[in-house]
């Protein structure tokens, strides 16, 4: 997924960039960068791969670098799934860095289109995944008279998601938020300084305070004098619900709602709605972990941590680029506790289940420390489409997902989904069952998408819940309905097709 922070100052600001950015190191571990403007008003970049390397540790050495010029007083940092950022462009709009976050699901549709116009001949910037985002972004940008002018056009051209940090060489910050508001761009401010975030998180020990979050599509100018909105908010939000099962530290709040009693919502509908004899209840580290508690709260069951996590060196199983990698981190990270598992009925949270591979794993070694029952709760709907917007699954396609392998061996192939919607149908059940018994699970069930939403705090019209429910709530041409979740869904917003949304 990735993160960004920046800051304008009217004091050295180089602390708060690097810390500020370090705060958002559990949103990526391929690439992390920054760019800081020096006080004779030129860029100092960096970038680094962390696949391997702590973000801190790995931009120490750059840190104490940049913190030797007191004037500069502004600068971007970002952490990346993919690209190389910041990149430092200069073109009619200027000098200026810029960082993005998100998913250009047809970039190679703008590419041909820049191609073709009078202002791009070629591409410098590669990934791993071709030509880098950001510099198609930039493109996109320059394209126009004015940064206002190319954020409007980038935002009508790009399908995905795009949410942007521009700083120019005279010290002035623009925060832009995707379209539809799929991912969180919160403001800060103390005294002579204003943040921009994703994670509000990041703001309390650098001494911010949270303003408020950008709307939809919403460009703002930042100066350490305060903020000016450019462009509007539009009205259709769409922000992403994952933020709140997995994605977003525990700390943060999106649309004002904190990540941490969300989860602790979760776990309460999951306990009412799906109630089991046990003698206790965990969640699988870390995210599972909120869930869990709520879960125990409401069913009267003592909380215990049957696994414990090796935090000192361990990521996120779900970040690392291969799956080869991702499975190491599983197996590796979770250490059991027998005294806590043997002879027990066990109840146990986690955020989701992708592909499967790593739970299977974990239920294996808790029936192998002698658990007498495994009960598992998971705190989302069935995945049952992969994400066109943020690129959150490491999934290739929507047939590595553990419910389409399932659909396939049950229907074939070319097997309608739309059953497997329907959560009171047989098929579901089906469905639910047949990963239930490939785990060996004593019951499982997994979270329904209202009961999400009610937990989240969010309006239900205001979420996005695609890869739940294969619905978007950006409203497209043409149709009739206001809200993606009606009971009789418009055929025409659902996102079948390659590239749309």
């Amino acid at each position: 997924m990735g993160g960004f922070f920046g800051v304008v100052s009217k004091q050295k600001c180089v602390d708060d960039l690097f810390y500020g950015t370090d705060y958002h190191s559990h949103l990526g571990t391929a690439r992390g960068g920054m760019a800081v403007l020096s006080g004779e008003k030129e860029f100092q970049r960096v970038i680094h791969d962390i696949t391997n390397t702590q973000f801190r540790a790995k931009f120490e050495a750059d840190y104490n670098r940049f913190r030797k010029d007191e004037r500069s007083c502004a600068g971007v940092g970002v952490i990346s799934d993919t690209n190389d950022q910041p990149l430092i462009i200069t073109s009619h709009l200027g000098t200026y860095a810029i960082v993005t976050v998100g998913l250009l699901t047809n970039k190679v549709q703008l590419v041909q289109e820049l191609f073709s116009s009078s202002r791009v001949s070629h591409f410098s910037e590669m990934s791993r995944s071709g030509i880098n985002t950001t510099e198609v972004v930039a493109s996109l940008l320059n394209a126009q008279e004015t940064f206002e002018q190319g954020v409007r056009y980038a935002q009508l051209k790009i399908s995905g998601s795009c949410s942007v940090l521009i700083l120019t060489r005279e010290g002035v910050l623009y925060a832009i938020r995707d379209r539809y508001g799929r991912t969180p761009v919160i403001l800060g401010k103390k005294d002579g300084s204003v943040a921009v975030a994703m994670e509000t998180s990041s703001f309390p020990n650098l001494g911010y305070q949270t303003v408020r979050d950008l709307g939809p599509g919403e460009m703002v100018k930042c100066t350490p004098e305060g903020m000016v909105t450019l462009i509007k908010p539009g009205k259709e939000l769409a922000i992403c619900s994952f933020l709140w099962v997995y994605f977003g530290y525990p700390a943060s709040a999106y649309e004002g709602r904190n990540v941490e009693v969300a989860r602790y919502g979760c776990g309460a509908a999951l306990a009412r709605r799906n109630p089991i004899a046990a003698d206790s209840v965990g969640g699988v580290p870390d995210s599972g972990v909120g869930h869990a508690l709520g879960y125990a709260a409401v069913a009267g069951l003592q909380y215990t941590r049957p696994f414990v996590k090796y935090t000192p060196t361990w990521s996120r199983s779900f970040t690392p680029q291969k799956q080869v990698d991702r499975d190491v981190t599983a197996q590796k990270k979770l250490i059991p506790v027998p005294e806590l598992i043997s002879g027990k009925r066990l109840v146990f949270c986690d955020d989701s289940i992708v592909r499967g591979t790593q739970l299977k794993g974990q239920v294996k070694r808790l029936f192998e420390c002698g658990a007498k029952e495994i009960h598992m709760r998971i705190a989302c709907p069935p995945l049952l489409y992969q994400c066109r917007f943020l690129n959150f699954s490491r999934a290739r396609n929507e047939m590595d997902l553990i419910t389409r392998q399932n659909i396939r061996k049950m229907d074939g192939e070319k097997a309608d989904v739309a059953p497997y919607l329907d959560v009171s149908g047989e098929a579901y059940q089906r469905m639910v069952n047949m990963i239930r018994d490939g785990f060996g699970l004593s019951t499982l069930a997994f979270q329904r998408v209202e009961d999400l939403a009610a937990a989240i705090g969010v309006p239900y019209d205001k979420l996005c819940t695609y890869c739940f429910t294969g619905m978007d709530v950006a409203k497209p041409q043409g149709c009739t309905h206001g809200c993606a979740h009606c009971a009789s869904p418009c055929s025409a917003r659902r996102l079948d097709t390659p590239g749309e949304g």
